[in-house]
């Protein structure tokens, strides 16, 4: 008889993967606490923007004309338990307020919930990057509180989206982690994932805690990456070196590789600030604080890069105060493809601005919504054009292709002065000296 699949939590990481699998064949049942999220998955619609995603679950969403109706969504736990035969926890595993620990108590009140009805053979899959431990402690909970005892299981299956991509992420994954007790759980396993398995996917099986420290590890070597040349880039600007040929330079090693080389703001968004203080937090607990001391510096470094953008844009304006000069700033998500703006280096900068007295507007093509309900006070504008209009400095916060294909002699005739700071080292910089803009970047060469 054929698995049938639920998915805990139906927020960006959730909401994907039910639509995934059910691409993937399988009967697919989401669940969320929220009325209003499951109102509006179940008209196809999601509450985020991601590529390929609203397709993908219109396309199998049960009761919209010509999908295959292997999707549905309730706020019914029983129903959930009484469907499933694997269960996957994609809830949200937020920074504590005050603190750098992770908050456990959306997946300790999904498990919890879940369990108690949970009567049969059923395996509980974690996917929530939570802290190496928890996987113990939540199967010695769900053998408390299952009537089904024994014959209810728990792996961990760590997710690897990126924003952006997480559709193909899901259904062609670089690696399938899952982190098992039994024989049984892993068969499991490899029937939920035996199509991408069959394209090729590796599928690792480990402990539950290398499966929980998994993720944690790849985000932290990954942030240490993007300090690590956001380092160079201060060096660079000390010596009067090229980061953006540095970074091609040291890129073309093969065990260094080019990804994750460009200087720029730093890193942001949902995942990789509060995954490494999350990692640094519970390192101190277990007693191996000293192996992470470094990841605080690679978070100071990042959060370093915002207030130099700052001082960069205050130098483009004459070094004095912000106080009456108009500031565009092109971007305002963590990162292009996205409308994510949690912890958004762009939105942090153009505040910073703001809150000294600078008259800023913002652009950006998808998260302008967002934006708007998390800085109120700044200005937005419908367009790149209309945010520049009557501009002393533009900053290029985001890397979007848009603007990346932006004409800078149009964009020159809008602006008061023709000067950019490319906070990502995206943009061409003999392009825009072409048409007489004032082109500046974070460790690059002024001419």
């Amino acid at each position: 008889m054929a698995l049938k699949i639920t998915v805990i939590g139906t927020g960006y990481l959730g909401a994907t993967h039910a639509a995934a699998m059910a691409e993937l064949g399988f009967e697919v049942l989401g669940l969320d606490v929220v009325p209003e999220k499951i109102e509006m998955l179940g008209r196809g619609q999601v509450p985020m923007f991601e590529p390929g995603l609203e397709d993908l679950l219109r396309k199998h969403v049960a009761g919209i004309e010509g999908s295959t109706g292997r999707l549905r969504f309730t706020m019914d736990w029983a129903e959930v338990a009484e469907f499933g035969d694997v269960h996957f926890v994609c809830v949200n595993t937020p920074q504590k307020h005050g603190e750098y620990a992770c908050d456990m108590s959306y997946v300790d009140s999904a498990v919890e919930s879940l369990a108690k009805h949970l009567r049969g053979p059923n395996l509980v899959v974690g996917k929530s990057t939570v802290p190496v431990g928890s996987a113990d402690r939540l199967a010695a909970r769900i053998l408390e509180l299952a009537p089904g005892g024994g014959e209810v299981e728990l792996a961990w299956n760590p997710e690897f989206l990126r924003e952006g991509f997480a559709v193909d992420d899901t259904l062609h994954p670089d690696r399938i982690v899952v982190g098992v007790r039994s024989e049984r759980a892993e068969k499991l396993l490899r029937e939920v994932y035996a199509t991408p398995i069959a394209d090729g996917s590796p599928f690792v099986v480990t402990d539950f805690p290398t499966a929980e420290l998994v993720k944690t590890s790849a985000n932290s070597f990954l942030a240490t990456k993007i300090s690590f040349i956001n380092a160079m880039a201060e060096v660079c600007e000390a010596a009067g070196g090229d980061v953006a040929r540095l970074a091609e330079a040291i890129g073309h090693d093969d065990r260094i590789g080019k990804k994750f080389l460009r200087a720029g703001i730093g890193f942001g968004g949902g995942c990789l600030p509060k995954d490494i203080r999350a990692f640094m937090a519970r390192a101190g607990e277990l007693g191996a604080d000293q192996a992470l001391t470094f990841l605080r510096e690679i978070d100071s470094i990042n959060m370093r890069q915002r207030g130099q953008m700052v001082e960069l844009a205050r130098q483009a304006l004459g070094g004095g105060p912000f106080l009456g000069k108009r500031v565009a700033v092109l971007g305002a998500t963590f990162k292009p493809d996205s409308d994510d703006v949690r912890d958004s280096p762009a939105l942090n900068v153009a505040g910073q601005i703001h809150l000294q007295g600078g008259q800023v507007t913002v652009y950006d093509p998808k998260g302008m919504g967002n934006a708007r309900r998390l800085f109120p006070t700044l200005g937005y504008a419908d367009s790149a054009i209309e945010a520049v209009r009557g501009a002393d400095v533009v900053l290029h916060l985001t890397e979007w292709r848009e603007f990346r294909e932006l004409d800078p002699r149009a964009l020159g005739e809008a602006a008061a002065a023709r000067v950019i700071l490319d906070g990502r080292n995206a943009l061409d910089p003999e392009l825009w000296r072409k048409a007489g803009w004032s082109y500046r970047a974070m460790g690059r060469p002024t001419a």
